[in-house]
């Protein structure tokens, strides 16, 4: 996750000079996450969110900050506080765009943090929406590098598990690898993370 985190710092403040004040906050924000202040930079997300009612971007990063953060402690009481967290401000923009790639995606990996959280609890009750989610999402941007790493990743972790076939997924993977290659993000606040995992996903298949 750090190194997603690191990416996303990079290629927003390379890219704005002149902005607006919602451009200046966002860029802000992104500044203190890439310095590892998750807090900080969760809590600008989510005043920038309470201004821009009709943007998902804000509550998106709100979600996806805490749960990366969720993924890199294993204090249960706050994992479970920061996917909460996550999941309410999800819910509000899936709400308003139930047909959003990038939004099933993330709440594919909150529910994917939950079953890491407590996998015989939440495995079996889980496992199920995170394939249906990254199905849905699969129908809607096919050529959506996340949406299609997402899933294999997400499958590889099952086949391990079960000791199944993996290169049928590690495919699947380098397909994603190639989209990342053309995905074009509409501006440079919008989701462009999944690169470097899915490389470090491949190797692992070698």
């Amino acid at each position: 996750m750090t190194k997603i985190i690191v990416t996303i710092v990079l290629l927003v403040t390379t890219q704005l000079f002149s902005q607006s004040q919602y451009e200046q906050g966002m860029s802000k924000a992104f500044a203190l996450w890439g310095e590892g202040k998750n807090t900080e930079a969760s809590d600008l997300f989510a005043r920038i969110a309470s201004a821009e009612k009709n943007n998902w971007l804000p509550n998106y990063y709100v979600a996806f900050v805490n749960t990366s953060a969720a993924f890199e402690t294993k204090d249960k009481d706050q994992i479970n506080a920061l996917l909460t967290k996550a999941q309410a401000a999800l819910d509000v923009e899936i709400a308003q765009q139930p047909n959003n790639a990038e939004l099933l995606v993330l709440q594919a990996m909150i529910h994917t943090a939950w079953i890491a959280y407590d996998p015989m609890t939440n495995g079996m009750k889980l496992s199920g929406k995170v394939m249906e989610l990254y199905g849905k999402a699969e129908v809607i941007a096919p050529t959506n590098p996340r949406v299609v790493f997402g899933k294999a990743e997400f499958e590889m972790g099952s086949a391990q598990f079960f000791g199944t076939d993996t290169q049928p997924i590690c495919a699947q993977i380098a397909k994603s690898i190639e989209l990342f290659a053309t995905f074009k993000p509409e501006t440079a606040f919008h989701p462009n993370w999944g690169l470097e995992r899915a490389k470090e996903a491949l190797d692992a298949c070698k």
